[in-house]
């Protein structure tokens, strides 16, 4: 992701949030028979709004991405810490997933009682809060992860000191605004929106960063990234939004070390199912994936051979494009050794990374190689070779 430079936007506001409804529209928040658009059922059930609130680049809104698109249905949903806009119509639910949906409809029972655990077809009003239930999941999984809480980040306006710990802008893991998620149909619906948007022209999925509201987004399209199962589509989502989480971890000021995103990314994604898995690329570049289920054979193998990556190995990949399976592999692998072993190891090595000031106050991304390499010492107690002789045993006895 790069700084943008300029902000497009899309049709400016004619009114206040609160009055720009749409009435008479599919998508409308009254229609919704889960929650009705009732604000004490909604509160209930962590949901903030199901649209009429700021959305991707200022002054854009969902009213105004709605418009963009012009008949399409978005359904729009706000919980604690994302925003989600989802075009993705009626899901039959599949044997395979019908145990985890079933227990995802009985927890959001809980609070929207006309929900039935046992429903076989989804909605896309009930898609919109079942969705919004997974990421704050995740959003807990992630704290979890980082050896941090919510508390621990700032509220917004909050000012910084310097020569005291920086945790960021704003309450959401230091970013001043919400994640957002947008899936669309198609790279026909995608590529236009990021055009007038950020001025970009990507038809596969784009994670960026608008620095005129400190959020991160992700946006994607069912069609080209070959979305074609609701479980796929849930685990891609958490691949693209735990980066994301890390790359706004104490503010996203700088970039994160490619090995460690793309490590989580797959951890998070494969910790749900392992049937999918999503890669990164680099522009230009489809780069290198792998169709198969069990990567612990993959990784067992690499090590018995002795083509294993070392940390140092993969902590000088710059880009996505340099990755191949055995990296996409031994991140995954290393990730997972790292929040199984030592959890409070794996926290400390990313708060060391993150959010790093200079003396001045201004963002330092300098020699973050060699905050690495000693921070692998002081969480961890290993030097890179001693790490990588451990994990290597961890991993053939997995």
């Amino acid at each position: 992701m790069s700084p943008l430079l300029a902000l497009l936007v899309l049709i400016p506001l004619a009114e206040p949030l609160a009055a720009q409804k749409e009435k008479g529209r599919l998508n409308d928040p009254e229609n919704c028979p889960w929650c009705h658009g009732d604000r004490e059922l909604m509160r209930a059930a962590g949901i903030v709004s199901h649209g009429g609130f700021e959305f991707a680049a200022p002054p854009a809104t969902t009213v105004s991405v709605d418009s963009f698109f012009g008949g399409k249905d978005i359904y729009w949903i706000e919980s604690a810490h994302f925003k989600l806009g989802l075009c993705v119509g009626v899901h039959k639910i599949s044997p395979d997933e019908a145990k985890q949906v079933r227990a995802e409809l009985t927890e959001l029972h809980e609070v929207l009682r006309e929900v039935d655990p046992k429903a076989r077809v989804l909605e896309p009003f009930m898609r919109t809060h079942l969705y919004a239930q997974r990421v704050e999941k995740l959003w807990k999984r992630f704290l979890d992860l980082m050896q941090v809480e919510e508390s621990d980040f700032p509220p917004l306006g909050n000012g910084w000191v310097i020569g005291t710990p920086y945790y960021g802008e704003g309450p959401y893991l230091g970013m001043m605004s919400k994640f957002e998620v947008l899936v669309l149909p198609t790279a026909s619906d995608q590529v236009p929106f990021l055009k007038k948007q950020y001025g970009l022209t990507i038809p596969r999925t784009q994670r960026w960063h608008d620095l005129t509201r400190g959020s991160l987004i992700v946006v994607t399209n069912l069609a080209e990234n070959e979305l074609n199962e609701d479980q796929k589509i849930y685990g891609h989502l958490v691949f693209n939004l735990s980066i994301n989480l890390l790359d706004g971890f104490k503010h996203y000021s700088y970039d994160t070390l490619c090995w460690l995103r793309e490590g989580l990314g797959h951890f998070t994604e494969r910790e749900l199912n392992p049937r999918f898995n999503t890669f990164d690329a680099s522009e230009g570049s489809l780069g290198e994936k792998s169709y198969k289920e069990d990567w612990d054979t993959e990784v067992k193998e690499l090590i018995a051979a002795g083509k294993a990556p070392t940390v140092a190995e993969m902590t000088s990949l710059k880009t996505y494009a340099e990755f191949k399976k055995s990296h996409h592999y031994a991140c995954w692998s290393m990730t997972k050794f790292m929040v199984t072993t030592n959890p409070q190891g794996y926290g400390c090595l990313n708060d060391k990374l993150h959010g790093r000031k200079r003396a001045d106050g201004m963002p330092d991304a300098e020699n973050l190689l060699d905050v690495q390499r000693a921070a692998f010492n002081e969480c961890f107690g290993m030097n890179y070779a001693q790490f990588d002789e451990a994990w290597r045993a961890w991993a053939i006895a997995q």
